[in-house]
């Protein structure tokens, strides 16, 4: 934590913390995040091993005001923040984290429900830019009627993510509104080399000994000559023809050019989805090594810290549950600069 000696302490809870992106960057940023709540208990090793805040296994729905209220009381001020997965547009409901169907949006309206009812001075919301669209966002704003709100569609590589990831992001306080607005600068991008460039050399199918996080997932023959005749943000269009799948073939597949690609080492990444360790998945060639990027590389383009621990020592590494947890979660760099600007607010009107 990198508090600042003149910065109010601010407590926040992280709703749907997941492994702790959103937690892990407000801590950086200098917030006392003292607990963050999930459903999945997958989660519960990364967030505790990485943060100092207490992970609690339970379900948003069903969280009071009352308790939310006791977790962030005593601080200067208090913070509600969450990333609500919006199950139309992520795989929330298919992974285990959801178990109660009915509403797509109940867990955008539980989070914006708390808040009503807690009234914390601050609150944050990250979340993909469709919620936009949706009935929903303007009830969530409802929620929010004594606050002053800022909001926007962030674009992660103006933030030094280097990944092309574009995410809602409001902040809302009850201090005023000067300063909520994040800082962008369209100059800012980070690269994949930059990134992951120092990783070690590893081969499909293959752990680095020192890393069992920096693992690529297998390859088979045919994919292995298709990854091989792949160019660093060329297209399936570069293979040869016996080599193209049926469905490419048609006019069809013409529309889908970035599957099975290779990312380039002087752009940022395309956006790290649950499925970022299947070469056929998305732009997700390693850009020199004949494979797909490792789940470390993943993380590290998800901002998240090298040696960032994500399964127990004597726990199996799997694609599945590890890429699914990577890609749900909120880039570290993002969170880190919401906090920053929350305190640069909270600290100019403290000093008022």
């Amino acid at each position: 934590m990198t508090k600042k000696a003149n910065s109010p302490t601010i407590r926040a809870i992280d709703l749907f913390c997941g492994v702790g992106g959103l937690t892990h960057g407000l801590a950086k940023a200098g917030i006392e995040v003292v607990a963050g709540i999930d459903i999945d208990p997958a989660c519960r090793y990364p967030y505790e091993a990485n943060n100092t805040a207490e992970f609690i296994e339970g379900d948003v729905n069903e969280l009071t005001a009352a308790e939310v209220a006791a977790m962030i009381d005593g601080a200067a001020l208090s913070m509600i923040a969450g990333c609500a997965p919006c199950q139309p547009f992520s795989t929330y409901s298919r992974s285990g984290r959801s178990k109660r169907g009915g509403d797509d949006w109940q867990l955008v309206e539980a989070f914006g429900q708390i808040v009503s009812e807690v009234q914390p001075d601050l609150v944050t919301m990250e979340n993909v830019p469709q919620l936009l669209d949706h009935p929903v966002f303007e009830r969530f704003l409802g929620n929010l009627e004594n606050y002053k709100i800022e909001w926007s569609v962030v674009q992660a590589t103006r933030v030094g993510i280097p990944q092309t990831r574009k995410r809602l992001v409001l902040i809302a306080s009850k201090l005023g509104a000067y300063g909520l607005a994040l800082p962008q600068d369209e100059h800012r991008v980070k690269t994949v080399r930059q990134a992951i460039g120092r990783l070690r050399p590893i081969r499909a199918g293959e752990a680095d000994p020192k890393d069992r996080l920096h693992v690529a997932s297998r390859l088979t023959n045919t994919n292995l000559e298709r990854i091989r005749h792949s160019k660093p943000g060329g297209t399936w269009r570069d293979w040869p023809v016996e080599l193209q799948a049926a469905c490419h073939r048609k006019s069809t597949g013409w529309t889908y050019p970035s599957v099975y690609g290779r990312m380039s080492w002087d752009e940022a990444s395309p956006t790290i989805t649950t499925q970022c360790f299947g070469y056929g998945n998305g732009r997700f060639g390693h850009p020199a090594q004949d494979r797909a990027i490792s789940l470390r590389e993943a993380a590290i383009l998800q901002t998240f810290p090298p040696k960032y621990k994500f399964v127990r020592p004597d726990e199996a590494v799997r694609f599945s549950v590890l890429g699914r947890l990577i890609g749900n979660a909120v880039p570290v760099r993002l969170a880190e600069v919401v906090g920053e600007t929350v305190i640069s607010h909270a600290t100019l009107f403290r000093q008022q």
